[in-house]
């Protein structure tokens, strides 16, 4: 594991060749492989600085094996992050039904964490129609359903890899400093509320 240090860890959760790490090399390289992928064990991390507003934030990004035998091992790596993208090919059904899977273990286990749906392959289905397995309006009521955010993307043309990221960087960036916000109001009013307390005692001397 990484000890470089992250604003945001994020965790890439899906079904194994549904294009996980092509994702990651698409938005963190800026190119494409075309010949296969060794398959990852366990998981791989990059760190991807990106701008929102005026900030800079590191995106820890893990990439899990898919594959069903390392699943306990992708427990491990998705356990703290503040966002989960989950893959499914738009080309394999089954890759959907993975997808559900992952998604009812995130909502078991890091209710905090935020999920992002993402179908991958839309180059392939763009170039045939009949190779789509997995239809819009289904992932969409579902991802409705579970308050999820959904994203189509192409490893291969680029398309919606960087808003994708963009998005989990904004929200997060958005939701923190929400949370700074409440805290310094809450600290705000325990400091009105100790000042009366104290006003009050001196009244009664």
């Amino acid at each position: 594991m990484s000890c470089q240090r992250v604003d945001a860890k994020v965790v890439l959760l899906g079904k194994e060749y549904v294009g996980k790490t092509s994702l990651v090399e698409r938005y963190v390289h800026k190119r494409f492989q075309t010949g296969p992928y060794q398959n990852t064990i366990g998981a791989a991390f990059v760190a991807k600085n990106i701008q929102v507003g005026d900030k800079v934030l590191t995106l820890g990004i893990w990439d899990t094996a898919g594959a069903e035998r390392y699943e306990s091992m992708s427990r491990i790596y998705y356990r703290g992050a503040c966002a989960a993208i989950v893959c499914y090919d738009l080309t394999d059904s089954s890759s959907f039904s993975r997808l559900k899977f992952w998604v009812k273990e995130l909502q078991n286990c890091e209710q905090q964490c935020k999920i992002y749906m993402c179908g991958t392959k839309s180059d392939l289905i763009e170039g045939d129609r009949s190779l789509r397995q997995v239809d819009y309006h289904d992932t969409l009521d579902y991802a409705e359903e579970v308050k999820a955010e959904l994203f189509e993307t192409s490893s291969k043309t680029g398309r919606n890899v960087d808003e994708l990221f963009q998005k989990v960087a904004e929200d997060y960036y958005n939701n923190t400093a929400f949370q700074v916000m409440e805290g310094a109001s809450v600290i705000l009013l325990k400091e009105r509320q100790l000042d009366q307390h104290q006003r009050k005692g001196c009244c009664h001397h």
